[in-house]
């Protein structure tokens, strides 16, 4: 029997969407193993004869996880109007499946001698408008960021060491970010993100006082001005970090609110503050919104129209002036979408290739919307590594599930556009994960650079830093270390991918069985096909026989068999067999 509870189709979702102009991508999930054929029947919804003449499509399994299978049909776009339905064929029965209904009957009916038309009955994509297709800027697809935190990468004269200077600051500037850039693209990395550099009291400039200048322990305006000019020579794009979910307490509204209370014509430009105006209750707390409980960062109102259309001119200035490439939008998931689509409008309007990437930490899809975001930061994408090549704590098989998850719960557009990072400046450093056991972060930077998306290398990373608390992780980069052997191998994998990946590749499993730690994919396009092998145990693992590969780059490996922590990159003339999965 089908097992009908574990079918799911969503319309207009990631289940049925335009990939671009000329293609559309309708999925459907079954249970595992359950499907014998799937096929999908689609048609011009304003077709006008009845019946309605369909045209059958047969569905491809294209993932599979530990409860599901995943299919999809890949087509050209022929009616910008689509109705549809699938045929299911299981081992010993068959159903049609539309409208959220199981039937053995179409929704056409014959009666007295007349068709009766039942097409609004289908599935339904009402209309493929170019306006609303996904469209991150396609640049991000080959994207390989840098992320430097500028208090402590470099002074521009020498390297940053000893304790903090006054304020928890270590004294980085602009200007050491731009005499190492040349450090950045040996890397392999040709993205710059900055964390935030606009005047602030803190050391990290999360709590903004003025939007519209570099904070001066970082140089003057024209010191990123000559950072970007230099990173744009050297084919790099340079992404801001935009904090627009709250400012700091001397940002000029905020100073206004305080100073006149209610009669200030900011008052409303955050978020519940009391007529009394803002302060502090009898035990320290605030008694306004704020980005946690922190005092310093008040909440803006992102619903107001006049805050939305002042940090909009924020997001245009500096793209328009400054010729800077994108946004990283701090705690996106916070603001108003409508903030959203306004900054967007905005930044896209002096740049339509900014890219706009935001801060959302769990599933981001009521955010990547062609209105809204372009990308988000890929917590999971670290969360997934973690438990998996640095604790243990899942198999290869479970491994698989999440990252299947992880690969479809998007369209496919915004896949290529994640920022797929291993640690950032709020969490502990990977190797501190791995126990300090550089085999297991290894693997980790092999799955990051080559898996679709874009990935983000923290600075420091490249030099072995390490770091659980704050402090540990936000430590000065060690530029003695910097250029040794974990930069070697973090430029040999990037190299890989800068020399063998578009950004267009399909992501498949091969292997990954239940109590395994070897964990295999492909990664294919026309005339390419990849194949990546991961160990992520002590015991050897074998592997099957591929006499058409060409061995790419491989580390404790043999021609049958990865030995432990080992892992394998092939190119092959064609894909291998799901193995076990």
């Amino acid at each position: 029997m089908i097992d009908k509870a574990a079918i799911l189709h969503i319309p207009c979702s990631e289940y049925a969407y335009p990939l671009d102009e000329e293609t559309f991508c309708v999925r459907l999930r079954a249970g595992r193993r359950d499907l014998v054929s799937c096929e999908l029947y689609v048609a011009d919804r304003a077709c006008e004869t009845t019946p309605i003449r369909f045209e059958g499509l047969p569905m491809e399994r294209i993932a599979r996880d530990e409860r599901f299978d995943f299919f999809q049909a890949v087509f050209p776009i022929r009616h910008t109007r689509l109705c549809y339905y699938f045929r299911l064929q299981g081992q010993e029965e068959w159903t049609y499946y539309y409208g959220d209904i199981f039937t053995r009957e179409l929704a056409d009916l014959q009666m007295e001698g007349n068709w009766v038309d039942g097409r609004s009955e289908y599935f339904q994509y009402p209309a493929i408008l170019r306006t609303e297709i996904a469209r991150p800027p396609k640049w991000m697809n080959t994207a390989c960021f840098y992320n430097v935190f500028p208090d402590s990468f470099a002074d521009g004269s020498e390297a940053l060491a000893g304790p903090a200077k006054s304020g928890g600051r270590l004294g980085g500037t602009l200007r050491g970010v731009t005499e190492n850039l040349e450090h950045i693209a040996r890397l392999g990395c040709n993205g710059l993100y900055l964390n935030p550099i606009f005047t602030a009291k803190s050391y990290h400039k999360y709590d903004t006082i003025d939007y519209y200048h570099v904070d001066p322990c970082f140089g003057p305006d024209d010191d990123l001005r000559a950072l970007v000019q230099k990173a744009h020579k050297m084919g790099m794009r340079v992404v801001l970090d935009g904090v627009f979910n709250h400012s700091g307490t001397g940002f000029f509204a905020f100073q206004d609110v305080l100073k006149r209370g209610t009669s200030s014509p900011y008052f409303h430009w955050y978020d519940f503050v009391p007529p009394t105006g803002p302060g502090l209750d009898e035990q320290g707390h605030p008694n306004y919104a704020c980005f946690a409980y922190v005092p310093e960062m008040p909440k803006l109102n992102t619903a107001n129209p006049q805050v939305q259309a002042y940090f909009a001119e924020v997001g245009r200035y500096w793209v328009e002036e400054f010729r800077v490439d994108g946004w990283r939008l701090d705690v996106a998931n916070e603001i108003s979408k409508e903030f959203w689509r306004v900054f967007r409008r905005a930044v896209k309007a002096a740049d339509p290739d900014c890219v706009l990437i935001g801060e959302v930490w769990e599933n981001a899809r009521d955010w990547l919307r062609y209105d809204l975001l372009d990308s988000v930061m890929n917590y999971d994408f670290r969360r997934h590594c973690r438990d998996f090549f640095a604790l243990g704590r899942i198999d290869a098989a479970g491994f698989a599930a999440r990252v299947t998850n992880m690969v479809l719960r998007y369209p496919e557009p915004y896949l290529r556009a994640q920022l797929n990072l291993l640690d950032s400046h709020d969490v502990c450093r990977f190797l501190s994960l791995c126990g300090g056991d550089e085999r297991r972060m290894r693997l980790a930077v092999v799955f990051q650079m080559l898996f679709p998306g874009a990935p983000c290398v923290f600075y420091g990373d490249e030099a072995g830093l390490t770091g659980v608390t704050e402090p540990e992780y936000r430590r000065p980069m060690d530029w003695e270390n910097a250029e040794g052997s974990w930069f070697d191998f973090y430029r040999q994998v990037a190299g890989l991918r800068a020399k063998y990946l578009n950004g267009t590749e399909r992501f498949t499993v091969l292997a990954a069985a239940p109590q395994s730690r070897l964990f295999g994919y492909a990664l294919e396009r026309e005339g390419l096909c990849l194949t990546v092998w991961l160990n992520a145990g002590d015991a050897p693992c074998p592997l099957p026989e591929a006499k058409e590969a060409e061995r790419l780059w491989e580390q404790n490996a043999s021609h049958e068999a990865l030995g432990s922590w080992g892992f394998r990159v092939c190119r092959q003339a064609r894909r291998l067999a799901v193995l076990s999965n």
